[in-house]
């Protein structure tokens, strides 16, 4: 009977290693048929079997005025909005940056057609292409501007747009006024900084990731003579250029002080064709030189800083939320439907 025992302990063992080692194996092959696969990283990736025809599949559609061809072209909604985050963000930014991008694009648009009134455009147009309204290229422009990169950059903007398709930003259920921008100083702007209206969800954050962007910093010489030509001043018996009087909430520069002068930081940005109206300068020989940080208005979203919000791991709906405070991220079928009934 002694001897019986350790047989009977083998043929136990063999029978449990038969039956586990299979089922671990198979672990992996049944994640896989629930729709997840595993890269060669180890991490996990949705096998979404984008369709891009779902672009084309929307009952609204955007009448664009091609400044080039001097034609109105009729673009469905959502493939509008691709055509627009493909023009007005680099592709090779985070997905989740890109997709922030798409809720400005489609905010603005629905918000467009909502008002019905488009000043300064031909007949049967709504926007144009260009910065007036939102930057704008179809796929032929596309495919010429990234030739075998087509179908990689597309597959990721389509990405963006279909994952939060047919969503808007809203606050106290409007669709809000969805301004963005290339970089900031570090910090966005308060609406009424630049513009005489303030928006409670347009308030100055600060956007730290900003400084990834290149040329954060720009410095440019301007001969002393230029320099007083453009702005009507005379530094020739100062040995400064000027004096910051005031800065906004972002910053920036709300007024100057040049030999009595005076001058708003947008003034001054406009006149020399600055970057952006937080600038700093000195006198250096026979030229003022400036120093410029970021590049845009400053108000709303920063694209640069969206991007290095995505790459800390943040969501394309934390970092709009960051970006309009107070702000709602909400479904613009009512909306849409009711520009449709109003053609």
């Amino acid at each position: 009977m002694k001897s019986i025992k350790p047989l009977l302990v083998l043929i136990i063992t063999v029978c449990t290693v038969t039956i586990i080692i299979p089922a671990i194996l198979a672990i992996p092959s049944l994640k896989n048929e629930s729709g997840r696969a595993l890269s060669e990283s180890g991490e996990t990736t949705k096998h979404t079997g984008l369709d891009i025809s779902r672009l084309e599949q929307s009952d609204l559609e955007v009448a664009v005025y091609r400044t080039a061809s001097k034609k109105v072209e009729t673009v469905p909604l959502e493939k509008y909005i691709a055509g627009v985050v493909a023009s007005e963000m680099p592709t090779t930014f985070e997905l989740e940056a890109l997709k922030a991008q798409a809720l400005t694009a489609r905010t603005y648009i629905v918000n467009q057609l909502l008002r019905g009134k488009s000043s300064g455009l031909p007949s049967g147009a709504q926007v144009d292409d260009t910065v007036q309204y939102q930057v704008f290229k179809n796929e032929t422009e596309l495919r010429t501007q990234w030739g075998s990169d087509y179908e990689a950059n597309m597959n990721k903007i389509a990405q963006a747009v279909l994952e939060t398709e047919g969503q808007i930003l809203t606050y106290d259920g409007n669709p809000i006024t969805a301004t963005f921008f290339s970089n900031g100083n570090g910090y966005t702007e308060n609406a009424e900084a630049l513009w005489k209206d303030a928006y409670p969800y347009l308030k100055s954050v600060a956007s730290p990731w900003d400084e990834q962007a290149p040329q954060f910093e720009e410095r440019i010489s301007i001969p002393i003579k230029d320099f007083e030509n453009k702005l009507g001043v005379n530094l020739k018996s100062s040995e400064t250029v000027g004096k910051i009087v005031e800065r906004t909430p972002g910053k920036r520069v709300a007024k100057v002080d040049i030999n009595g002068k005076q001058f708003t930081g947008i003034q001054i940005r406009e006149m020399l064709n600055l970057r952006s109206t937080d600038f700093s300068w000195v006198m250096q020989g026979d030229a003022v030189i400036i120093t410029t940080r970021g590049y845009g208005h400053g108000v709303g979203m920063s694209q640069w800083g969206a991007n290095g919000m995505a790459k800390d791991g943040k969501t394309y709906d934390e970092i709009v939320k960051h970006y309009y405070q107070g702000i709602e991220i909400a479904s613009a079928e009512s909306l849409t439907q009711q520009i449709v009934a109003n053609k």
